[in-house]
């Protein structure tokens, strides 16, 4: 019941109305649950399969069932050198595209930030990459990268600068030409975000730090890098992330090759899983992962906070 206030006496309920608030929250749970529900079914419920399952060992054809196998999965992963050549690899690869990737986007995004002629057409076709599935990112790339009529090669080719390079088979080549795809592929979005912080910075304060004498770099030191700081921390943390479970774009330009030099953990989780059948083993990679990620992103992240904190 709702209350109703008479003036002359004490607060009554109304008919048929509701306690105060009664309802309030019972709706905002029926407005939420259609949110909630996908979440818990695809990515709780998941989740906390895997974690069971590397409890577990689980394979792929076997007739007998499933057994409880206690810790074995990830004690046997503590000495699985192939794995933790993969983390590093995953490391390498994860800090290697997110770097560039926020020093090119910060730059396009400061550019995109003035008053150019056709402005719009720029930004429109800054995001083309992002709107970009990964798998044809990686076809597309891999005819780039192609030893005889790729375009890379061909272009050397022209310059004299040799005769070109099977730049996705070379041991040295290989992962830095992957990582060259991932910033490409991944710019675009971080742009998007910095240039949102960038708008959101009140122009009054650059006009006024400019009559003060401010050059564009202190300009930039003083006023724009401190309201642009929360955004680029958490653009930078989720690229981390996004980044190191890469999986699409690397399979499909050279599938962990050559020699497991781009096998990010990803991959290797993929293949024991679903090329050898250790679906045990491959969930207990999974949790060692997640584990893994998330401290050395809490690390990143104090961090970046204590730095901003003492600035």
């Amino acid at each position: 019941m709702t209350l109703v206030t008479d003036p002359r006496g004490p607060a009554r309920r109304a008919p048929g109305g509701s306690r105060p608030g009664g309802g309030a929250g019972h709706g905002a749970w029926f407005l939420v649950l259609p949110a909630l529900i996908p979440i818990l079914v695809l990515s709780v419920g998941p989740l906390l399969y895997g974690i069971l399952l590397a409890f577990t060992d689980a394979q792929s054809g076997r007739t007998e069932p499933t057994r409880w196998i206690g810790t074995l999965n990830f004690q046997d992963l503590l000495h699985d050198t192939l794995f933790w050549e993969s983390f590093r690899i995953g490391l390498v690869w994860a800090a290697g595209v997110t770097v560039p990737q926020f020093l090119l986007a910060l730059g396009l995004a400061l550019l995109l930030n003035q008053n150019l002629r056709l402005r719009w057409l720029a930004r429109a076709l800054a995001i083309i990459p992002w709107a970009m599935p990964e798998v044809v990112v990686g076809i597309m790339w891999r005819l780039v990268y192609n030893a005889d009529a790729g375009i890379l090669n061909e272009t050397l080719r022209d310059l004299g600068l040799g005769n070109g390079h099977d730049w996705l088979s070379g041991l040295a080549t290989a992962l830095p030409a992957v990582i060259v795809v991932g910033v490409w592929a991944g710019m675009p979005q971080t742009t998007v975000a910095l240039l949102a912080g960038l708008q959101n910075t009140p122009r009054a304060l650059h006009e006024a730090a400019a009559v003060d004498g401010a050059g564009a770099w202190r300009r930039f030191r003083t006023v724009t890098w401190p309201a642009l700081r929360p955004v680029a921390l958490a653009i930078t943390a989720l690229n981390l992330i996004w980044n190191f479970n890469s999986f699409a774009l690397v399979y499909v330009l050279t599938s962990g090759g050559p020699g497991g030099r781009t096998r990010l953990p990803m991959l290797f989780a993929y293949e024991e899983a679903f090329r050898y059948g250790q679906f045990g083993y491959a969930a207990a990679m999974g949790c060692v992962m997640v584990a893994l990620i998330s401290v050395l992103l809490a690390v990143f992240l104090a961090g970046r906070l204590r730095g901003g904190d003492e600035a």
